[in-house]
Formats: C-alpha cells, structure tokens, sequence
C-alpha cells in the first residue's frame, strides 16, 4: 500500500485476493521524502521507530473511538502488522461502489489551520485554489485558523500527486454518495481524535492526511496510519515539529520552487537533480525532535530524549540562511504530499 517512493519498507506476507484480505508488514525506516522527491539523501537517526511506535499508538486511540482500521499489531521497536488488500488502479479499471477488499486510491487531506508551508497558500498564490473553496472570502495569512475542518483529495497511484475535486475523487475511489459521506465523517472523527491528544501534550495539529480501503465485506478501514509527524502539521507554540522543518531547509534553497518548474514542464522525474545532504548539525537535531516527540506523544521514555521545546530552540539557531544550505547534483527520483 506504500506509494512507489515510501520510506516504509513492505513485506507481503499472504496476498491478498478478490474475495479475501492478505497480510503485510512495515518496517518504518529513517529515510524521508520532501515536495515530489524520493528519499533523500540523509537518513535521520531515530526517526523510522519513532514514526512507528507514534503510529501504533494513534491506532489505538482510534480503536478507543471506534474507527475501523487494518492494524493488527506493533513489533518494536520500528513494525507493524496489517490486513493487507489490493491496489487496483483505477487509470487500469475503473472501481465502483460494490467493489471489495481494495485500496481507495485518494489521500485524504483535513485542515484545521493553515500555517506557513501549508500548500494552502501556494496554490493560493498560484491561482489554483480560490479561499471560498476552503470556507473563507479573502486569501488566508499564514496561522488562519479555520472556522470548520477543511477535506481535500489528492490521487494517490500516479507518478506526481495532484488535488481533485470531491466529484472526481468519487470517482476516483469507486465511491457512492454514501460511502464518500461515509470517508468524509470517518475523517472527521480522526481529525478530532488526535487534535484531541495533540492538545492534551501541549501541541497544536494544523492539518493531516489518511488514507483508506474497503475490506472483504466492503467495510471503509483506515490503512497506512494517522497522526505522525510524517503526515501530519503539527505545532509546538507556532513552531513546526516534523517534517516540515526538514521541507523549511529545501525550501530555503530554491529546490521547492524548481520542482513546480519541472512538474509544469512534464520533465521525467528520472531527470530531476538529486539535493545535497543538509548539514550534519542539522540532521542530528531532526533526529532528536523525533524522537523527543515520540517520547511526549506516547508517555513513554525510550531514549531520553532531550525537551521538545529546548530541540526547537536548537533548530531555530539552525535554520535556513544560518547554514551551509543544500544544493541540487545528479538525478534521483520520489513523492511526497504537502
């Protein structure tokens, strides 16, 4: 179920069949991606187990509130197992409302707020969003809270991810009237499942993204996970902790506006330059915001990590423009959401 570029690595351990779900694994590694790039070139110590461990917790606040998922269980320090089901792409066949035990090919995106970095203001500028299509009359500022949770799509099987409407995205996922007011609620009660645990360790959630499948009896599951810093904005006291501040060093350098280059131009990604490694001090600190999130988010202690709040301070001192920066070499490939 990863996309083409994960940076989860996936065992199959029974596949799945028309009729039937299978069974799989992931083992969440270091690795991250940023804009429509692939792995990069650092990996970031820490990070794979502390993604897993956060996410197989969420899984269980979610279970708590009743939301179907395809979680079977967490091996530590950095698996999890899960029902397994197929990927039928629908450029290949079409999928309807009485199609089973498949993956739904969207992404999923709510919004809470809109803070700096979101794709909110991006594509606002751009002209491809206008601020009735998120409930507002004028372009938001950057920390606009929103009156009401925000849904928005994204495909999810093709080579470069791109924003739908809630009529394509339904036909898209093969849904019906019903099933996508289904989805749509599902979404909402994650949203506020973990807004409400984020709350209750002291940070703010501005957006995230799910993902989701129809099982063997056509039930709508959650699959992949929800609520790690990998896929969702989350705010320490207006501070980004996650991997946002790692798309904040790229972007410093140029590289995010030179792929929407590349993408308006149809240009192979197999083509794209590679980025250089960031600066070590800075991928440690990464490193330890993780793992320090993880430990706060859970409750539970496993590394010792230092403060949230001190490892933000510590980034903050390194942010772009107070380092080396990154540049662009050879070619290298990938996909990311924003």
């Amino acid at each position: 179920m990863p996309k083409r570029f994960s940076t989860k690595d996936l065992t199959v351990r029974q596949e799945p069949t028309a009729g039937r779900s299978g069974a799989g694994s992931f083992r969440f590694t270091d690795d991250y991606s940023v804009f429509h790039y692939g792995k990069m070139p650092d990996p970031v110590p820490g990070k794979g187990e502390a993604c897993c461990r956060i996410a197989a917790f969420n899984f269980g606040l979610l279970a708590r509130a009743g939301v179907p998922t395809h979680f079977r269980g967490f091996h530590p320090p950095d698996r999890m197992e899960f029902d397994l089901l197929r990927v039928v792409d629908p450029r290949e066949r079409a999928l309807g409302p009485t199609d089973v035990n498949h993956l739904v090919p969207l992404q999923v995106i709510f919004r809470n707020i809109v803070p700096e970095g979101s794709s909110v203001l991006r594509r606002l500028r751009l002209g491809r969003l206008k601020p009735s299509d998120i409930g507002l009359t004028l372009p938001p500022a950057p920390g606009t809270v929103l009156e009401r949770p925000v849904i928005e799509y994204t495909t999810k099987l093709e080579e470069i991810d791109r924003f739908v409407g809630r009529d394509e995205a339904a036909a898209i996922g093969g849904l019906d009237d019903k099933q996508q007011a289904e989805l749509e609620d599902c979404t909402r009660l994650v949203d506020e499942v973990v807004t409400e645990h984020a709350r209750s360790v002291g940070l703010v959630l501005a957006d995230g993204k799910v993902e989701y499948g129809r099982d063997a009896r056509g039930r709508l599951v959650l699959v992949d996970h929800a609520g790690t810093p990998d896929e969702a904005r989350l705010l320490l006291d207006g501070a980004h902790v996650g991997k946002q501040v790692l798309r904040d060093h790229y972007a410093a350098t140029g590289l995010q506006s030179r792929v929407e280059e590349w993408v308006r131009e149809g240009r192979p990604r197999s083509t794209w330059p590679a980025p250089d490694p960031l600066p070590r001090e800075v991928v440690e600190a990464v490193g330890e915001m993780y793992r320090s999130l993880c430990e706060l988010w859970t409750g539970t202690r496993v590394w010792g990590a230092e403060d949230l709040g001190r490892v933000l301070d510590r980034l903050a001192g390194l942010a772009p423009g107070r380092t080396d920066g990154a540049t662009c070499t050879e070619p290298g490939p990938g996909a990311a959401w924003t």
